[in-house]
Formats: structure tokens, C-alpha cells, sequence
């Protein structure tokens, strides 16, 4: 009842949302387009073309090529980007699209699962308008993030597209359960579930539901009560048998592990990527680098949370916490950029405000990443991470035409990320700035 309630909810604010905003992502496509690009970001092999023209045919990219010598069919739209960089649609591997970052802690308890999936609406279109066509959401009450990848799917409403993970899977009184009320309330997280055929009935639920990936809490997490980051929740056991029956219904698993040792023992089980990985050590870049996991650290949130935490309401102790490894994680992120570890952008949106996730960018340039490299993390290394790199990350005749511009050159300043000037998404214009 109550997903069909949430499903009820997005639909009616979908309908209100494309009254007040004529948004040009709802019009069909037009049947051929062809973009003139001044430079093009060469993804797949690091380099930047010149001159470049894409010919897209309905959703998806028919061909790329020298200007020079491109064959634009008659009849064809140009869109005229000459004087810009194109890149593919950038993908962003942890987000939390129905998370209000202004609702943290106990001001959290008052926020309805239909409440958070309608405000996820609204940061699906924040997300998409950034230029992130492709998001991958780890975590979500009521699961309202699957809701929200539905009607995006069926045209409803704008947004980026969704890999969902529906509740992430904990321990009791762990990172991924509710530890804010009282013993009275009887409140346990619908994620819960301890020892191994527990949790194994548990990832069988999620897929039920309609998850696309399996998120576990491996550790204590920043802004969880009562836990520490760097302390181990899930044992091996549990986590092997997690990943074992989640590959078996063709899920990927996301760990959220901040500790070493839960870092370690969640690439020992298994999992595709680790994520934060805060307080991850030497062995734990080795072992990920040989095991080819993928670590996904969000070392851009760590401003939010110290600037703005106190007033989203954020627990003391969450600051506290973030004061003690944010800075760790970053240096971290340096050693596992020099270690030679598969990196994935991702960014922890929802804990910041949605749209501001090509922030990040300017972080992990300063720390350790070219800017190609940092481009790469959030398009190539993304789609490899999803499962999707056949369908994006890249501009490639056959793939979804989803395409971003932006003025300069962002292969030489990521940063130019956050200011993105022309969104496609599946060859319809959602955005486009003089």
C-alpha cells in the first residue's frame, strides 16, 4: 500500500511539476540531430578531438567524426556547439536522490517516505540539469528511489538514469538501521538483518522489489548515532553470502565501508566496490587494485557537512566524526590514486545539495587526479562500474546520446564541470545556456 501511495505521489507531482515547467526533455526527439562540436572529450582514450560532429538518430548516436568529412543527412537539426567542449553525460556512482540535505538527524523523523520520494522529483531534474544523465542511488526509504527510476522511465518526469538499491542492508543497531528514538518505539531499519541466511532473504527482497543493486553497510558511518566509522558491522560471513546470492540474481553489491578491516573483508566477499573507504590502508589499496575493485570516495561532502551540518541538523557527534576522518579520506584518496586503484565517481548526494556534484571534481584534481583522469572516473569507469558500458560513458556510435557541453576546456580544469551549458539526455535537449 504504501509503495503504491509513493508511486501515486510522484505521478501527481510529476503532472504539477510539468505544469510550471515547460521542460524540453518531455518532447519526443527529433529524428535526427547533428551536433557540431568546437572540441570533443575522447573518453575511451584520454584524448581531445577537435572539430568533431555527432550524428544522433533518435535516442542514440549514430555516428562521430571529423567535421571535415561528416555526412549530415538533409533534414537534420544542427545544434551548433563550435565553440564548446562536448563530453558524454557524466554518471555519478552514490547518490541518495530522495534524501532531503536539509533533513538530517531528528529533523529526518519527520519526513514521510511519501514526502521523501516527492522531493526526489525535484532532485532528479536538479541532478539531470548538472549534466549527471546517469546516477546510481544506494539507499532510499519506502523504496522510493526504485518509484522514482519508474516514472522517470516511463516518461513521467525528468531525471537523470537510475540504478536503484532500495533499502541498504546492516546490523542491528548498525550504520544502515535507525538508532534515533527510544527502546519504547520498537523502531528497527527495514534494511536489518543479521547472520548470513538473514541477510541472504533480505537481498532476495530488495531484488523483489525491483532493486538493481545490493547496498550493504560493511561499517559505522559519519552521520549514523552511536557508531564509529572505523568499526566492522557485517562479518565476512555475512557479507560473503550477501555478495554470493546477489550475483547470483544478477546484482552488483556496494559496500559502505569506512574502516580498514571492513574495507579489507568486504573485497575478500566479494564486493564491486567499496564505498568512502575513508581509513583505508596500504594492504587495502593492494588487495582492491589485485582483486580489480572499485573504490568510489566522496571527498567533496566533507565541506558541507563542517559548514552547513550544524543547521541541516546533523548530530554534534556526526561533525565530530567528520572533523576526525574527512581530511584522512582525502589523503587516502591521494595514496589509492598513486596505488593504481580502479577509481568511480561518486559523490554522496543528498547529504549536500543535489545539482552541486561536479564539485567534487576540484577535489579529486587537487588530490592526485589529472583532470582526464577525473572525467574518466565519471563517465568510462562509471559505465564499466554499473554494467552499462554498452549504453554510457562514453560518445560512441550505438550508445544513448546523452551529452553535455561547457566552455574551455574541462580536460585541462575539471572544474568547468559545474558549470555545464548543454544537456542531452537520449537525444532530447533537457538544457542549453548562451
Amino acid at each position: 500500500m504504501k509503495q503504491k501511495l509513493i508511486l501515486a505521489a510522484a505521478a501527481t507531482a510529476a503532472t504539477l511539476a510539468g505544469a510550471a515547467h515547460a521542460q524540453p526533455a518531455h518532447a519526443q526527439p527529433a529524428n535526427v540531430v547533428a551536433i557540431k562540436a568546437g572540441r570533443l572529450v575522447d573518453v575511451v582514450n584520454g584524448t581531445v578531438l577537435k572539430d568533431q560532429t555527432i550524428i544522433v538518430n533518435g535516442e542514440r548516436i549514430a555516428s562521430v567524426g571529423p567535421s571535415a568529412s561528416a555526412k549530415v543527412p538533409a533534414g537534420a537539426r544542427v545544434i551548433d556547439l563550435s565553440a564548446q567542449t562536448v563530453l558524454p553525460g557524466l554518471i555519478d556512482m552514490h547518490t541518495h536522490l530522495t534524501s532531503d540535505p536539509l533533513q538530517h538527524g531528528y529533523k529526518a523523523l519527520g519526513v514521510s517516505d511519501v514526502r521523501a520520494a516527492l522531493y526526489g522529483v525535484r532532485a532528479a531534474r536538479l541532478t539531470l540539469e548538472a549534466g549527471f544523465t546517469t546516477v546510481r542511488n544506494v539507499g532510499g526509504e519506502g523504496f522510493g528511489d526504485i518509484a522514482l527510476r519508474d516514472a522517470i522511465n516511463d516518461g513521467d518526469i525528468i531525471g537523470p538514469r537510475m540504478r536503484t538499491a532500495g533499502y541498504a542492508l546492516g546490523i542491528t543497531g548498525g550504520h544502515c538501521d535507525n538508532n534515533l528514538l527510544p527502546p519504547e518505539y520498537k523502531v528497527t531499519g527495514q534494511g536489518v538483518a543479521d547472520g548470513p541466511w538473514a541477510a541472504r532473504a533480505k537481498v532476495r527482497e530488495m531484488a523483489k522489489y525491483g532493486a538493481d543493486v545490493i547496498k550493504i553497510c560493511a561499517s559505522g558511518g559519519v552521520l549514523s548515532k552511536g557508531d564509529e566509522p572505523g568499526a566492522q558491522q557485517y562479518t565476512l560471513e555475512e557479507m560473503k553470502a550477501i555478495v554470493d546470492e546477489a550475483h547470483k540474481l544478477g546484482r552488483k553489491v556496494a559496500a559502505h565501508a569506512h574502516g580498514a578491516s571492513s574495507i579489507r573483508e568486504s573485497i575478500l566477499a566479494g564486493v564491486d566496490s567499496v564505498e568512502h573507504s575513508s581509513l583505508i590502508d596500504d594492504e587495502g589499496i593492494k588487495l582492491a587494485r589485485e582483486k580489480g575493485t572499485w573504490l568510489v570516495m566522496d571527498i567533496y561532502n566533507d565541506d558541507y557537512i563542517l559548514q552547513e551540518g550544524e543547521r541541516a541538523g546533523m548530530l554534534p557527534e556526526s561533525i565530530e566524526k567528520e572533523r576526525v576522518i574527512g581530511q584522512t579520506q582525502r589523503d587516502n584518496f591521494k595514496k589509492a590514486v598513486q596505488g593504481g586503484a580502479k577509481m568511480a565517481f561518486g559523490t554522496d548526494a543528498g547529504v549536500y545539495p543535489h545539482g552541486d556534484n561536479a564539485r567534487q571534481f576540484h577535489y579529486m584534481t587537487k588530490y592526485g587526479m589529472t583532470s582526464m583522469q577525473a572525467i574518466q572516473a565519471a563517465t568510462i569507469n562509471a559505465a564499466d562500474l554499473l554494467g552499462w558500458k554498452d549504453r554510457v560513458g562514453s560518445i560512441t556510435a550505438g550508445k544513448y546520446a546523452d551529452i553535455i557541453a561547457v566552455k574551455g576546456d574541462p580536460a585541462a580544469d575539471a572544474s568547468l564541470l559545474t558549470k555545464v551549458s548543454f544537456v542531452m539526455k537520449g537525444g532530447s535537449v533537457v538544457s542549453s545556456k548562451d
